[in-house]
């Protein structure tokens, strides 16, 4: 029987939809769907091979930086110390007898010269009274002694009395007036007594506590006092430093330049007072291997107050055009100290440097960064050479952002 042809009748006379010719091709060429099939597999597999290896985003890590600095940096040399009153009065009696009144309040600020107390001075008037009227008795007896002496003077001329008379008569002349200038020092003895019943202040300053009340009697030979009295306007410090610091003091002192201290509170972070260094001491305590130096201070706003404790810093230096970073920037290894050193690609590398000298918070970079570069101040606990950064705030920012004050 002869195959249909393309125009026999039947159904194999209708024509083919393109669905019937696809499923005929690959029936005629099944090795293209075998290359097709092997593409697709291998576009999957080298998908899911990349998924594998693709490394995972690494977090930024955020940091705080700041910008290298040029400052002048002055040099302080560190020390204790008390305020000590340039004097220290203790007001005594310089007589005896009953302290009448009290003058002063305790606490008070008094002038020198200032009356403070008085004692009973009655007895020195009637010793005074007893003196004077001993002058005008020695004083007319004196009169008649050298009345006496010209009359045995003409009549010894005469050779009317002998020798002997008018000697004894020049000698009771001289016993008179000695006994004229004995009255006349009694008397100013006692007129020092009657002004030391007045008791009157010896410096300016301010008055301590009261240690004896009016009404008791008080003596020359009391050691305690009525009162003690301390300057405070000036006021000093006596302060120690390491013997190691003598010479430097020394050649600053010898040029006559006069060094500056600062007077800071106990926890060193209020300023007391300014004042300049006036001596040191001329030897060393061999127990500390410390010298004692003394600063002095005006004091105008009383800050400074007696056997106060205190922080000194003495200005020894100023490092003129320094590199400057805050001191937290500063890292410390085996190897040495070193920063985190911001890149321009916001990378960090470790790099060494030399620290010349750490004043509070800013420490001068004498080798290893240069002005203008960025170091990383807060955040370094997880940095490593290369670790990627972002900055979150600069403490000391480039000169050119910085705002003008």
């Amino acid at each position: 029987m002869d195959a249909p042809t393309p125009f026999s009748s039947g159904d194999n006379n209708k024509p083919r939809s393109h669905a019937d010719r696809l499923r005929q091709s690959i029936h005629q060429h099944p090795r293209y769907l075998l290359a097709a099939c092997l593409i697709i597999l291998l576009i999957i597999v080298c998908h899911f091979i990349s998924s594998n290896h693709k490394k995972p985003s690494t977090p930024l890590i955020e940091v705080v930086t700041a910008t290298a600095q040029q400052e002048n940096v002055p040099v302080y040399l560190l020390g204790l110390g008390a305020v000590t009153p340039v004097d220290t009065v203790t007001v005594q009696t310089q007589v005896n007898g009953i302290l009448l009144r009290v003058l002063f309040k305790e606490g008070q600020m008094v002038k020198k010269g200032e009356l403070i107390a008085q004692i009973d001075s009655r007895p020195y008037l009637a010793q005074m009274e007893q003196d004077e009227g001993q002058l005008v008795r020695d004083k007319a007896l004196l009169a008649n002694a050298k009345t006496d002496l010209k009359r045995y003077q003409v009549l010894w001329s005469q050779d009317s009395v002998s020798e002997q008379t008018l000697a004894t008569q020049k000698a009771l002349v001289i016993q008179y007036q000695g006994a004229v200038q004995l009255d006349q020092g009694l008397i100013q003895s006692t007129k020092v007594n009657l002004s030391y019943c007045n008791i009157t202040s010896p410096v300016d300053g301010r008055i301590g506590i009261r240690v004896v009340d009016p009404g008791n009697f008080v003596q020359t030979s009391s050691t305690s006092g009525i009162v003690v009295i301390t300057t405070l306007n000036p006021i000093t410090v006596i302060f120690t430093l390491p013997e190691d610091n003598i010479p430097e003091v020394m050649r600053h002192m010898q040029h006559g330049k006069k060094l500056t201290a600062l007077a800071y509170d106990r926890s060193q972070t209020k300023l007391l007072a300014k004042g300049t260094l006036s001596a040191l001491d001329n030897e060393v305590e061999p127990t500390t291997g410390t010298v004692k130096l003394r600063a002095k201070f005006e004091n105008k706003q009383n800050r400074l107050f007696p056997n106060q404790f205190v922080n000194i810093k003495l200005l020894v230096d100023t490092l003129q055009k320094a590199i400057v970073v805050p001191t937290a920037a500063i890292q410390r290894s085996a190897e040495g100290t070193f920063v985190y050193l911001v890149n321009p690609n916001t990378t960090v590398s470790i790099k060494p440097v030399t620290v010349d000298l750490i004043e509070g918070d800013k420490a001068v970079i004498s080798k290893g960064i240069s002005l203008g570069q960025s170091v990383v101040v807060d955040g370094v606990d997880q940095l490593t050479e290369g670790t990627s950064i972002t900055t979150t705030s600069n403490i000391y920012p480039p000169a050119k952002n910085r705002k003008k004050t």
